[in-house]
């Protein structure tokens, strides 16, 4: 009998012991469904090539939340908590990088996230990958821009309380971008219509970021009237994850907070599709419109081949980083 307690004692630990939490921006299967639908908003003279590289972009879409294990300055691209600047955030930040340093610090702004300004940077280079025609850079570069505009649609990477800790709701994080597009995605409308050409694409970022702190009192609100109707045993439940069982909120919970927030996971998914590709198609107009047909077939360089394999070996080894802000 002792025996067999000290047995079961063991088991159940063990079990604990697999329960766990993976939290990344959007979630890997929202941030590979938005590159790869965005292709489809694509013109003709731009489609071909994308097609042909439909794989890349859609699986190295995740590759940004994967480096922020080993690359200390990462994380900060990924959120800007707009809410540290005060009660009127989009009328006291300037827009444009020099302004916001002369007035706030370089160091105050890394603190605080930097991702508008990020997807900016990020729309230069790869405009210039494209008037160059050099394909591994277009690959990369399309597929990490296509994460930041991704994340630049997440209310909870507008916010200070990015994973709800500062109200008591510690997991809404991942519970609004990964459970419920994991949950719910399937039943998306997708069609989005054509990429259009953005004239000033870092006020279109700042435009994202603000649409998507607007959305974030619901996100809080709803979620904290839903957690007082529920008991902890209905709230949770436990799925099979791989090798090991995950605490997740449980289906009927999932399902009652996705009703209550009456469609906004999609809409901010539809946003982040059509504003990647059209990104992808201003940097492309802004490049001169280049032939892509002379590079479609064109595969990855065995040295971009070598670097994604020593990134994604890092990711394995690596443990994430200590960072200012958010974690998740």
């Amino acid at each position: 009998m002792k025996k067999f307690r000290i047995v079961s004692i063991f088991l159940i630990l063990s079990l604990i012991i697999s329960f766990v939490t993976v939290c990344y921006s959007w979630g890997f299967f929202a941030h590979k469904r938005i590159n790869h639908l965005a292709v489809f908003t694509l013109p003709p003279e731009m489609i071909g090539y994308f097609k042909s590289h439909i794989e890349h972009v859609t699986d190295h879409a995740v590759d940004p939340d994967k480096r922020r294990n080993v690359v200390a300055e990462e994380a900060a691209r990924h959120y800007i908590d707009i809410d540290h600047y005060g009660a009127h955030p989009f009328d006291t930040v300037p827009h444009r990088w020099k302004d916001a340093v002369a007035k706030f610090t370089e160091d105050t702004l890394k603190a605080y996230g930097i991702l508008p300004w990020h997807i900016s940077l990020m729309m230069f280079r790869l405009t210039d990958a494209f008037r160059e025609k050099d394909s591994d850079e277009i690959l990369k570069l399309c597929s990490d821009l296509g994460h930041y505009i991704a994340d630049a649609n997440v209310p909870l990477h507008t916010t200070e309380n990015y994973n709800g800790q500062m109200t008591g709701q510690n997991g809404i994080h991942a519970f609004w971008e990964s459970r419920l597009p994991e949950l719910f995605g399937d039943e998306y409308d997708y069609f989005v219509g054509r990429a259009f050409y953005i004239k000033d694409p870092l006020e279109m970022a700042w435009n994202m970021v603000k649409e998507s702190n607007a959305a974030l009192d619901s996100v809080l609100k709803f979620e904290k009237q839903l957690n007082d109707k529920f008991s902890p045993d209905k709230k949770y439940s436990f799925e099979a994850k791989g090798n090991t069982t995950a605490k997740v909120y449980s289906h009927e919970y999932s399902e009652a907070y996705h009703k209550m927030l009456g469609g906004q996971v999609e809409r901010r998914m539809r946003s982040a599709i059509i504003m990647v590709g059209s990104y992808w198609y201003t940097a492309w107009v802004n490049a001169g419109q280049p032939d892509l047909s002379t590079i479609e077939k064109k595969d990855l360089s065995d040295d971009a081949k070598k670097q994604l394999q020593q990134e994604e070996e890092l990711f394995k080894k690596g443990k994430v980083l200590p960072a200012k802000g958010h974690t998740d």
